[in-house]
């Protein structure tokens, strides 16, 4: 099993590793690991049906991360077979939406080890900051949340499962500018679709532009390709990158 430093290559800068559908792993400048939002299982498609079409980037055993955040609890952002093995080394702390607490509690996670957040939270995570910020996901996760990480002088915004809702944009923007944001394009159960991605970046005009929640399910749709095309010619200017899972991006 390769060690989790030739996983997480870094050399001392910032960086995003796509972990297919809306996960991701930062790693700061010192080394400090977040994982976001990570599915690394098929457990969705046990309890859902929605059989996996992207690759498994990681096996949970292999990751050992000071950090893991859950936007909410779907199973998909919050992976049940995965976190028990995530949560092993008894040293990786859980930072999870208010929705996550009967997950964690069934699971028997070490409750020692995890804080549950909401809209307005604000967590220091050494050299990471996390800020719950304002999200739609609608009534099935009224508790999730958006994420704003601080890292190295950087803002990354993580916009979650959600709706286009402009009236509350000004109130996410307040945490910016954004150096990334990372948002949504499969456009069902309540998430912004390749279009609406656009109209969001317009308004939050980050430095990078990085779409997520698409190659996953054939049951939720997003075309990386339709992102584009609109991305040429409504934001021309706006620099974008489209992940392959497993891609590295440095900051």
């Amino acid at each position: 099993m390769e060690p989790m430093e030739k996983l997480l290559y870094s050399d001392g800068k910032t960086s995003l590793i796509f972990v297919a559908q809306a996960g991701f792993i930062l790693k700061s400048s010192k080394g400090t690991t977040m994982g976001i939002d990570l599915y690394l299982t098929d457990c969705v498609e046990r309890y859902d049906g929605f059989k996996r079409l992207s690759p498994k980037v990681f096996r949970p055993e292999q990751l050992e991360l000071d950090y893991v955040a859950a936007t909410h609890w779907h199973l998909d952002h919050f992976d049940i077979d995965a976190m028990p093995l995530l949560m092993a080394n008894r040293r990786t702390k859980l930072i999870c939406a208010e929705d996550c607490r009967m997950h964690a509690e069934n699971l028997r996670l070490d409750g020692s080890r995890v804080e549950y957040i909401r809209t307005g939270s604000h967590t220091v995570c050494d050299d990471i900051t996390l800020d719950a910020v304002f999200c739609d996901h609608g009534t099935g996760a009224p508790l999730a949340v958006g994420l704003v990480l601080t890292v190295d002088g950087r803002k990354i915004y993580i916009a979650g499962d959600t709706a286009l809702r402009l009236d509350k944009a000004p109130e996410v923007a307040a945490y910016g500018p954004f150096d990334v944001m990372i948002a949504p394009i499969n456009g069902a159960f309540g998430n912004l679709n390749e279009a609406e991605n656009v109209r969001l970046c317009a308004f939050h005009r980050p430095k990078l532009s990085v779409p997520c929640h698409f190659w996953t399910f054939a049951e939720q749709h997003g075309d990386p390709g339709v992102y584009m095309e609109l991305m040429q010619k409504e934001l021309p200017e706006q620099k974008y990158c489209i992940p392959a899972p497993g891609e590295q991006i440095f900051l």
